[in-house]
């Protein structure tokens, strides 16, 4: 193997193996090409090892390859673009001959407006393309998809080009909800596709995917907090008139913008401080830490700690996840996820004490956490607290604590059977840990629920 490769190897084995974007560099320090990942190494390492004459030449080329952390995947590709664009490397060719820029396209001008990509020409083709809106530019294809990905599972909407007949298939696994096609035809998804009575259930329906569509534009233009504002008012409505099925929907989807969004660092403050992730990490562990430790007194290092969320669909597919995160990172050779069997209905605590028990079957293999956070308030810290007691090898000991949802309160149970609720403010970097990992398990959660809601409503779209 060439030397300036084996250099390079050597370097990746201290990658990060978490989301960032990597800079190759050449002799004269100059960037030759830069990319992103939600695994810095793993990606990397492949690079290193592809036969491709890209990837040939960018290892032939570079003798250093220098990696900034970040929090999130839609950071990364923020970040990458900001990078792209300063240093314009040498094969990021994409970049260097930027003469069809792309772009994210809400056609508004529709009646059921379309979210997907397209070029800066498509501004003027027709009269409808300067009542549409578009936002960019982005680098690449790749990126915009990811971008939409995410966006997508928070707010559905339709990429059809013409309507149909019938729900399209992102309508049965709820990436188009509202489906247009089920609203112009008239079609109830839920009854199997019979029609549905009277035109005020047309209405509603155009209605809300209009409205998932306004929240798209507001947080693509970057107000986040407007959007999070209008949210938490939509979700305090529904619950006074007593629409709890809506007030759940509009609260996962304020914890999904939460995952995509936050914590927030704007790429300058990545290129002034490459540190700044391991920084802020610290400062989280040692501010959890002094917390507990008014409870636990004899309380450690916290190093490891597992998170559980419970997640179904009316008692239906329930599943509960387990995301463990070694100082402060996610460690996802080491998630586990449940689907719950013996628990019919729903019934949150009885399907964490079902996970809990199968999980601490496994501690000599599995491997003991420091602490235990569990989705939810006093009930699901006594449902875990439960299992804990009658585990043999010291279950009971480890300390364990719930997030409510509510107003983020931290539910710490005390000695005397009591609950201690503590609220730290959203921008308490313990508050901060907490939500990162509860929102990591509500996404690991609902992506297992998701796979079981998918592989019994497959058939039945095929078969249409």
């Amino acid at each position: 193997m060439p030397s300036f490769i084996s250099d390079l190897g050597k370097q990746a084995k201290s990658l990060v193996k978490g989301p960032g974007v990597y800079i190759f560099k050449n002799a004269q320090g100059n960037a030759i090409y830069v990319g992103k990942s939600i695994n810095v190494y793993e990606r990397v390492s492949s690079h290193l090892q592809a036969r491709g004459t890209k990837s040939q030449d960018i290892a032939r080329e570079a003798i250093e390859v220098a990696t900034i952390p970040v929090f999130s995947e839609l950071e990364a590709l923020l970040l990458e673009a900001e990078l792209i664009k300063k240093h314009l490397p040498k094969y990021n060719s994409a970049a260097k001959d930027d003469k069809h820029p792309l772009y994210i396209k809400i056609s508004t001008s529709e009646e059921f407006p379309k979210v997907g990509m397209a070029r800066r020409e498509d501004f003027t083709n027709g009269k409808s393309a300067k009542r549409d809106r578009y936002f960019g530019p982005f680098p690449s294809s790749a990126n915009i998809k990811s971008v939409l990905r995410q966006i997508r599972k928070v707010f559905p909407y339709c990429s059809q080009k013409k309507l149909g007949k019938r729900g399209c298939f992102y309508s049965h696994i709820g990436l188009c909800n509202p489906c247009p096609n089920n609203i112009v035809h008239d079609l109830d998804l839920a009854a199997g596709g019979e029609p549905r009575q009277g035109r005020d259930s047309r209405l509603r329906l155009t209605a809300l995917y209009k409205s998932n569509i306004r929240k798209i534009t507001t947080l693509l233009s970057g107000k986040t907090k407007r959007l999070e504002k209008q949210l938490l008012g939509e979700m305090k409505a529904a619950s006074l008139r007593e629409d709890f099925e809506a007030a759940a929907r509009i609260r996962d989807q304020l914890r999904q913008i939460s995952y995509i969004t936050k914590p927030y660092e704007k790429p300058k403050a990545y290129l002034e401080n490459p540190n700044l992730v391991s920084d802020i990490r610290e400062e989280e562990l040692r501010a959890l830490q002094d917390i507990l430790s008014a409870y636990h007194p004899s309380l450690g290092a916290i190093h490891r700690i597992e998170c559980y969320d419970v997640a179904h669909t009316g008692g239906k597919e329930t599943t509960c996840s387990m995301v463990t995160f070694i100082d402060g990172e996610p460690e996802k050779k080491l998630y586990r996820r449940f689907r719950i069997k013996k628990v019919k209905g729903v019934d949150d605590f009885a399907s964490l004490s079902e996970a809990l028990t199968r999980r601490f079957s496994h501690l000599a293999d599995w491997g003991k956490p420091d602490l235990i956070v569990v989705d939810g308030g006093k009930g699901q810290v006594s449902a875990a607290l439960e299992v804990l007691a009658l585990h043999p090898r010291g279950g009971s000991v480890i300390p364990t604590i719930g997030l409510a949802k509510r107003e983020e309160e931290i539910v710490i149970p005390l000695f005397d059977g009591g609950f201690n609720v503590v609220r730290l403010g959203q921008d308490n970097p313990a508050t901060k840990l907490l939500q990162r990992m509860r929102d990591e398990a509500h996404r690991f959660a609902r992506a297992y629920h998701f796979k079981l809601r998918l592989k019994e409503l497959l058939p039945q779209s095929l078969d249409k």
